[in-house]
């Protein structure tokens, strides 16, 4: 059969159909493409920041523990306000809490560029805002995930994750390589002024979109309240098992404190920004092919099959002698998160019920935000202790022993699908009876 067949050009084009993103919740709803244009550019300056931290600290002490500290400051504040912005966001407007929150955020990144901006730079100051910004951070995005399924349709939740997803990639790959390049010529200022930047444009955007209030009769924001939503994910064993891998996975397997360190010690510092955006690029490749993931009916398994790729790839970067292919390695984990983000989303807005959606959203934020912090501390004490490569091979080993672990543990992980769990046809049946996109005209307070 020749390459111009008629027949073989027609499944050429439908398996690049069923590659490429699917757009559905772009062109469906207005305030999804104002929130995800408001991500687009917010992200792209948080990015910048993300990798003009841990080079300023790094310059500033010349300690890798120095580094990895910062996930210790941001910890306690992530937890705390994590599960309170949860508690919120089931009771109050969740755009007006998105707005405000970031608001609140463009103002740390003032600070961190006065600092930045001082004869001698101050390490207190740098602590201080990340542990606020962890707090802002944990205020905003239980109410910015649960507000995805109020203006988007049930059936597409899984192509608004992608999406999501895209644009926090390309700003994961572009916003850490030009960090390394404005931070080598301009400094750190240079890359805190342009966050700034970014946040007046997004909160521009997140003005616009209509408010959306809490469920009719919402519980208000208590001790009490946080605890009903800790015991709903305690009950429900698939949704647990979802939080307990992402947790293991970022607790040994995230070293990206150390990036600075392994480039020194492999004698190319030319790759500390390929480092930072490695991993990005490989999620940006799995999620411009995204489109399959919209038929996968198993996220559990999913997931797990991702997770234990996540380790794999992370201990082949430690063990890898070679710049070239510790960013394989990294790239290859970049995709497998990639995977296992759409996986976890997906269980989460298609099974949890709106009335705990934002308590549950704060439970989510811990899982896949604590890990990382305490992943930092964890990589920069072993990298002091046993070696810069060591603490990376180890923790993706690690990962992978823990994944396998927590699997066996909680077995209804593995058994989950939407398409026979009540919870998801619950869920479902719900979100069916309300418009997606609601009519009522913007506010801007």
């Amino acid at each position: 059969m020749s390459d111009s067949d008629p027949s073989h050009t027609g499944r050429l084009r439908a398996l690049l159909r069923s590659l490429r993103p699917d757009l559905a919740p772009w062109r469906s709803s207005r305030d999804f493409r104002l929130l995800w244009l408001s991500g687009c550019v917010t992200s792209f300056g948080s990015f910048l920041t993300y990798v003009a931290v841990p080079m300023q600290i790094k310059d500033i002490t010349g300690s890798s523990f120095a580094v990895g500290l910062v996930g210790a400051f941001e910890l306690v504040p992530l937890v705390v306000f994590g599960l309170w912005g949860g508690a919120l966001a089931d009771a109050l407007d969740r755009r007006r809490l998105v707005l405000f929150s970031e608001a609140g955020l463009g103002l740390l990144a003032c600070l961190l560029l006065l600092n930045a901006l001082l004869p001698t730079p101050l390490l207190w100051p740098v602590y201080l805002v990340s542990a606020l910004v962890a707090a802002a951070d944990g205020l905003q995005r239980p109410a910015l995930e649960s507000l995805v399924p109020r203006i988007v349709a049930h059936h597409q939740l899984t192509a608004a994750f992608a999406l999501n997803s895209l644009y926090r990639n390309v700003a994961s790959v572009a916003g850490p390589a030009l960090a390394g390049v404005v931070v080598a010529f301009s400094g750190v200022q240079t890359a805190y002024a342009l966050d700034v930047l970014t946040f007046v444009g997004s909160l521009l955007l997140l003005a616009r979109i209509r408010a959306v209030p809490p469920p009719t009769g919402a519980e208000r924001p208590s001790v009490r309240a946080v605890l009903i939503g800790v015991r709903y994910a305690w009950s429900r064993k698939d949704l647990l098992g979802t939080y307990a891998i992402d947790t293991c996975a970022m607790l040994f397997a995230y070293p990206v404190a150390v990036f600075p360190f392994l480039a020194s010690e492999l004698g190319a510092n030319w790759a500390l920004g390929p480092m930072y955006a490695a991993s990005a690029a490989g999620a940006l490749l799995v999620g411009a092919t995204s489109g399959w993931t919209s038929r996968v009916h198993r996220h559990g398994r999913l997931l797990v099959a991702a997770a234990l790729g996540w380790g794999a790839a992370m201990a082949l970067a430690g063990l890898a002698g070679s710049a070239w292919l510790v960013l394989l390695g990294l790239a290859l984990a970049g995709g497998a998160d990639e995977i296992s983000g759409i996986a976890r989303s997906t269980m989460w807005n298609q099974s949890i019920p709106d009335e705990v959606r934002g308590r549950m959203a704060g439970v989510e934020l811990l899982s896949y935000s604590v890990g990382p912090q305490l992943g930092q501390v964890r990589a920069g004490t072993m990298a002091g202790v046993v070696g810069v490569r060591a603490a990376v091979w180890s923790g993706g080993l690690g990962c992978v022993v823990a994944v396998l672990a927590v699997t066996a543990s909680l077995p209804s992980l593995l058994r989950y699908d939407h398409r026979t769990s009540p919870h998801a046809a619950a869920v479902r049946a719900e979100h069916e009876k309300a418009p997606a996109d609601p009519s009522p005209a913007p506010t801007t307070g």
